[in-house]
């Protein structure tokens, strides 16, 4: 009855617009129908899925679900297409790194020899490069970066301090040190080191947690031409594994994979490497512009088949597969070149000279052998038994005849010019000064200077370059720790326990979440919404100052403050003038603790006086 009444309401309501519709000519009405908006065959296929999974129909889901997929086959051939295309581009730069790892390993004559030279010939290595990027290696590990964390708001100075003691501990539980050490090593050798900063979902039991690794940059791929990563329509990263746990772990794999189809370059390994019943799987990282707001889009795929794709669910990634919309990767170049993200390495800077340094020595050494195993010249007919004379166990020669004065005549050598030999030394100066690898920066003393001061002074001119070197890791470092900060807003839901150093050096246990640094509602201003604010920070790097030269300049120059007087608090004052004049790292915390204790000192005379005036009374 109720159905039936609602209907009976209803239809009144609806005859008028009949009478409306038939009133308009046939024409017009098919002119409308083609032109009203149509869905799409994924609109359709969407609609049709989400039905089936309503009614409990598994039979025919799987059909519809690939047919609402945004993401599908004909999506990742074009992906593969353009992949192809970014591998081509990145030919030479592969190239050129895989012989800078043989010219750091000191298989430099692999690189240098000639097709048609013997490989039996004398090949002398010297390890004056590899000495020149250990040195610098030793330098950037001395530097090590530590960051501190500042507000850009006064309300955030809270979630400032939490992060700059939390982000070191989760940088240290995923041995960032290792990494650092591993990319510090690419970065010098072919010229850019890589870090990749993701949320893994496998980390502590299932809740998950942030990971930071280094990336070889022969797995990854980027638009040609473009300097930051950042603005590259694609991005990819590729990697080899074995068909038996890709069939373990996505089931639908059965019966598709079989080797390799993209043929990825490698370094020249000892061991022999099997890459054989190995599958590429590929990440494949791509932007999308929605409004003002740039999403990023995630999908991994081997071959033909999608693993897993971002747009393919979006109500559970609205916001694409990272919020802050960034590619997860940061390149560290040394010596940037226009046209790519990537730089040059020491090994391009000095390996001409390295060549030149062996090659010479190969020259000196020959001869050396040659006059130390004279050769003699011997006529056909000088009848003289040629295995005993050359038998040096033999006490008696044979010989044919009569034996002439010429015989047998030794070949005289030509010994080599001094010359030769300063050349050699010429060049090695060359790959010094080329390097910035001089003597006084390794502990070598010139000029008869030996006092320490000297010294010192001398070793801090001389690592400008390494300063100027670490400053480039320094800011690529500060690009992972924002990353490590996005990702912590964006999953850091519960809250985590953790170790930090407080005051003076004790432990404490903290818990921390992201509720802090979560988009935060503003208050209305003249009836006017202002919308929501996102906490932002700005990083400040330090070193952690492990060089034993930088402790030892710190120790001195707190001592001579201490022997100055700086922490008097009767002389507060002029020591707050005499260090406003100086430049030194944290300067304002050794301020701030003289003006503490000046204060201090300054409260306890007018405690005195007070008292004494109450004893007078």
């Amino acid at each position: 009855m109720a159905d039936k009444k609602k209907s009976n309401q209803t239809e009144p309501a609806k005859q008028p617009e009949q009478q409306k519709q038939a009133q308009i000519p046939m024409e017009e009405q098919m002119m409308r129908r083609q032109s009203a908006p149509r869905p799409t065959a994924q609109e359709e296929a969407q609609k049709l899925y989400q039905k089936k999974v309503q009614e409990g129909q598994p039979g025919a889901m799987d059909g519809f679900k690939a047919l609402a997929q945004v993401v599908g086959k004909e999506q990742v051939q074009k992906a593969r297409l353009t992949l192809q295309k970014y591998k081509e581009g990145k030919a030479n730069l592969e190239q050129k790194i895989i012989q800078s790892e043989q010219w750091y390993k000191l298989r430099n004559w692999e690189c240098m020899r000639k097709s048609k030279e013997k490989q039996d010939q004398v090949e002398p290595v010297s390890g004056w490069l590899f000495n020149a990027i250990a040195n610098k290696h030793a330098s950037a590990m001395d530097n090590f970066p530590s960051p501190n964390i500042l507000p850009r708001e006064e309300g955030d100075k809270g979630e400032a301090e939490m992060l700059t003691s939390i982000v070191p501990v989760i940088l240290e539980q995923n041995n960032f040190e290792d990494t650092y050490d591993v990319e510090a090593d690419d970065k010098l050798k072919g010229g850019t080191g890589v870090y990749g900063v993701f949320w893994d979902n496998g980390k502590l039991n299932g809740l998950g947690d942030i990971t930071v690794e280094s990336e070889d940059i022969l797995s990854l791929f980027w638009q040609p031409g473009v300097t930051d990563i950042q603005k590259s329509r694609n991005f990819f990263h590729v990697a080899l594994v074995d068909n038996d746990i890709l069939v373990g772990r996505y089931p639908q794999l059965q019966g598709k994979l079989g080797n390799s189809t993209l043929d990825l370059s490698k370094f020249i390994y000892d061991d022999s490497v099997d890459t054989t019943e190995k599958s590429a799987v590929i990440d494949w990282y791509y932007k999308k512009q929605q409004g003002n707001k740039t999403i990023l889009h995630y999908c991994k795929f081997v071959n033909d088949e999608v693993l897993f794709a971002t747009e393919n669910e979006p109500e559970a990634y609205p916001n694409g597969w990272y919020d802050h919309g960034q590619y997860p990767y940061v390149f560290d170049p040394l010596f940037r070149m226009k046209g790519t993200p990537c730089g040059f390495g020491y090994v391009d800077v000095a390996k001409s000279a390295q060549e030149y340094i062996d090659r010479g020595n190969q020259a000196i050494l020959e001869n050396m052998l040659a006059n130390a195993s004279p050769r003699h010249f011997i006529r056909n007919d000088g009848s003289v038994n040629e295995e005993e004379y050359a038998d040096l166990s033999k006490k008696f020669i044979h010989v044919d005849g009569s034996l002439g004065q010429d015989s047998i005549i030794p070949v005289n050598g030509k010994p080599l010019n001094n010359i030769y030999v300063q050349v050699i030394k010429d060049k090695v100066d060359e790959l010094k000064e080329t390097t910035g690898n001089r003597d006084v920066a390794t502990g070598g003393t010139t000029g008869g200077v030996t006092a320490a001061s000297g010294l010192a002074a001398m070793q801090e001119a001389a690592s400008r370059l390494d300063r100027d070197n670490n400053k480039g890791s320094y800011r690529a470092y500060r690009k992972v720790v924002l990353l490590v900060i996005e990702l912590i807003r964006q999953f850091y839901d519960l809250p985590r326990c953790f170790r930090i150093m407080g005051e003076n050096g004790v432990h404490r246990y903290v818990e921390y979440s992201n509720a802090g640094i979560q988009p935060q509602l503003q208050e209305m201003m003249l009836g006017v919404e202002m919308g929501y604010r996102v906490p932002q920070f700005d990083i400040e790097i330090t070193a952690q100052k492990q060089s034993p030269y930088s402790k030892m300049s710190q120790n001195e120059l707190a001592l001579q403050f201490y022997a100055a007087g700086f922490f008097n608090p009767q002389m507060a004052d002029q020591a707050l003038v005499a260090l406003d004049m100086m430049d030194f790292d944290r300067k304002h915390f050794i301020m701030q603790k003289i003006a503490q204790n000046g204060g201090m000192y300054q409260q306890m005379l007018m405690m005195q006086q007070q008292m004494l005036q109450l004893a007078q009374m």
